[in-house]
């Protein structure tokens, strides 16, 4: 049967959503702790501005690193603009969220994949796939090479993935409530209990 409602691109939508509020957030307040952002995006997708130096470089495919050398970050229903060095070079990116193929945070192992809608398909991105290895290598910035996904992990086999909220636990069982002390017929403190048995053997 034809999916007429097109959930896959729904769903590709939903998660650029994600993207644009945790974007947006960072505009607003910066990044929050350790957090920080490898953006992958196709150079050519309609509405990137991009300069000719860095098309010529990344002519289908880019990863910029949002952590410590970017500035003016802006953040529209539908794109979004930044400032990042390149070589020693300030240039001013506009990127479209359409655009996007991957984004992942390394501190927290979170990560997404996009496929491209151009042609009016679109997968949904799947657990623990990680991107093409060519699309995880940053620009160089001033003063050397930024790590790759890989190295910024800290292990080669760390993989984005999708994360899905788990289950609330269920609370444990309570213990059971230790038995009443049965206290004398004038609640005197240390008076002693007896079983059924005792009690008729004393008779």
């Amino acid at each position: 049967m034809t999916d007429l409602i097109r959930y896959d691109l729904l769903v590709q939508d939903a998660l650029r959503g994600v993207v644009r509020k945790v974007m947006s957030d960072v505009a607003r307040n910066g990044l929050p702790g350790e957090h920080h952002f490898y953006v992958s995006f196709r150079t050519h997708a309609p509405g990137v501005r991009i300069s000719n130096r860095l098309r010529e470089r990344h002519p289908e495919e880019m990863t910029i690193v949002l952590q410590h050398q970017f500035w003016d970050l802006g953040v529209t229903e539908h794109t979004f603009e930044v400032g990042l060095s390149f070589g020693g070079v300030p240039e001013r990116l506009l990127v479209p969220f359409d655009a996007l193929s991957g984004f992942w945070d390394p501190s927290v192992q979170f990560g997404l994949k996009f496929e491209s809608t151009e042609a009016g398909e679109a997968t949904l991105p799947e657990a623990g796939e990680a991107p093409a290895a060519d699309s995880l290598t940053p620009p160089e910035p001033d003063g050397g090479r930024l790590a790759t996904i890989e190295e910024a992990a800290g292990s080669n086999d760390a993989e984005p993935t999708v994360m899905t909220p788990k289950p609330a636990a269920r609370p444990k069982k309570q213990a059971a409530a230790a038995a009443p002390e049965s206290p004398d017929a004038k609640g005197e403190a240390g008076a002693e209990v007896l079983s059924l048995d005792a009690f008729r053997k004393k008779k």
